[in-house]
């Protein structure tokens, strides 16, 4: 008895998934419990393991969007089931006769195309590329041309538009589409402005090292993030529209801080979220972050890993970034977001003599919305204040 593999539905949401990667070929024995493929939604990638034991048919390809509910694969539990499956897959697949559009093209390699066998995957790229697949040697079965021989003459042939040459195609699917989709929408639907300054880190500084003096004793590895997310939970405390969020045409002011942290992956950035950040230590926000931030780069991440946050974070100083402003995108549906550069020796007037602090640049991006200048004003220079007496404050009232 076969066995559909089936596109599950991860989270609330109903978008398509996309296929990562076939943990096996076309054709092998998989034993029941096996991971045998991986999906990815716009947050997390997921395994699926195969529910019975029994032989491998792969419908749906590496890369490919599917539909939640779709069937991607068949487990047959016999050679004999495998190979009628197989072949009533690959009759489904056959394509018809193909139309042309293009007059100049001779009658002759028309009637060639029409007979010529390719996979539909196949056929699509080649259309997308333009090429003449007359040109192109099949090593499917009965000679069928398939998608690794398209993207093979490709790379031999090369591709080019308007006259520039394409180096490479990266489909644009999985986590970088969802973030563009999602990057898009928060612009197109909150009224987003950007606040920049600096702060004197010289206290902030102060404090990490006292901390990292303490490493064994404390057991874990402060980081600059672990500190913004320690002080900047505690004073949203006091700035409670900031921590709120658009929905149903309410502003719904938060009783629970979250802090979204943006961690860096190859193919873009994710935001796990640091729960009730204001009421945890600073040790247990530090390991907290640090187990989201491994979970985040083995693609281990839960759903519930990545919901819920209701202020974000993103300290590109983690990321190497030295000296810099930028305007930081708010993670919708939140009201506000920060971000922070590296923390970078600079000169500057102190009891007006010029002197050499540490400096860290901040960007508040906040939608208008919700909240005014007025008040980003105030939470942004009580934020630099508290900052800026980092090492005094800390043991006192925000421990």
């Amino acid at each position: 008895m076969k066995k559909d593999i089936i596109m599950p539905k991860i989270g609330l949401s109903n978008k398509p998934l996309t296929i990562v990667e076939w943990k096996f070929k076309e054709g092998d024995f998989i034993k029941k419990g096996n991971i045998i493929v991986t999906v990815e939604t716009e947050k997390i990638r997921y395994d699926i393991e195969s529910p019975i034991d029994g032989y491998l048919h792969i419908i749906a390809q590496n890369k490919q969007e599917v539909e939640i509910g779709s069937v991607i694969g068949i487990i047959a539990e016999t050679t004999k089931e495998y190979e009628e499956i197989k072949n009533i897959t690959l009759n489904k697949q056959e394509p018809p006769k193909q139309e042309f559009i293009i007059n100049k093209k001779s009658e002759v390699v028309k009637e060639k195309e029409e007979r010529i066998k390719i996979s539909p995957i196949a056929r699509n790229l080649a259309e997308e590329h333009m090429l003449d697949i007359t040109q192109i040697k099949g090593t499917g079965p009965d000679g069928r041309i398939v998608k690794e021989d398209i993207e093979a003459f490709l790379q031999n042939q090369g591709t080019s538009y308007d006259g520039r040459k394409v180096k490479e195609v990266i489909p644009f699917t999985g986590t970088r589409k969802a973030i563009a989709e999602h990057m898009h929408s928060s612009l197109s639907n909150s009224a987003q402005i950007t606040v920049m300054g600096e702060i004197d880190a010289y206290e902030l500084v102060n404090l990490r090292e006292q901390l990292l003096n303490k490493e064994s004793e404390l057991g874990v590895r402060i980081t600059y993030t672990d500190l913004l997310v320690y002080f900047v939970s505690r004073t949203l405390k006091d700035f409670s529209l900031i921590n709120s969020s658009i929905i149903d045409n309410e502003i719904k002011i938060w009783e629970d801080v979250n802090i979204g942290v943006a961690v860096a992956l190859e193919d873009g950035l994710i935001v796990p979220v640091i729960k009730n950040a204001d009421k945890k230590t600073l040790i247990e926000i530090s390991k907290n972050l640090k187990d989201l931030s491994n979970k985040a780069r083995e693609r281990k991440l839960e759903i519930s890993d990545v919901k819920g946050s209701t202020f974000s974070l993103t300290n590109l100083g983690a990321f190497g970034g030295g000296y810099r402003f930028e305007t930081v995108i708010i993670n919708q549906p939140e009201s506000a977001i920060l971000g922070t550069g590296g923390i970078v020796d600079r000169p500057v007037v102190v009891n007006k003599e010029i002197v050499i602090r540490p400096i860290m640049t901040y960007y508040l991006t906040y939608d208008h919305r919700v909240i005014d200048g007025a008040l980003a004003a105030k939470f942004i220079n009580k934020l630099k204040e508290v900052l800026e007496n980092a090492s005094k404050i800390y043991g006192g009232k925000y421990e």
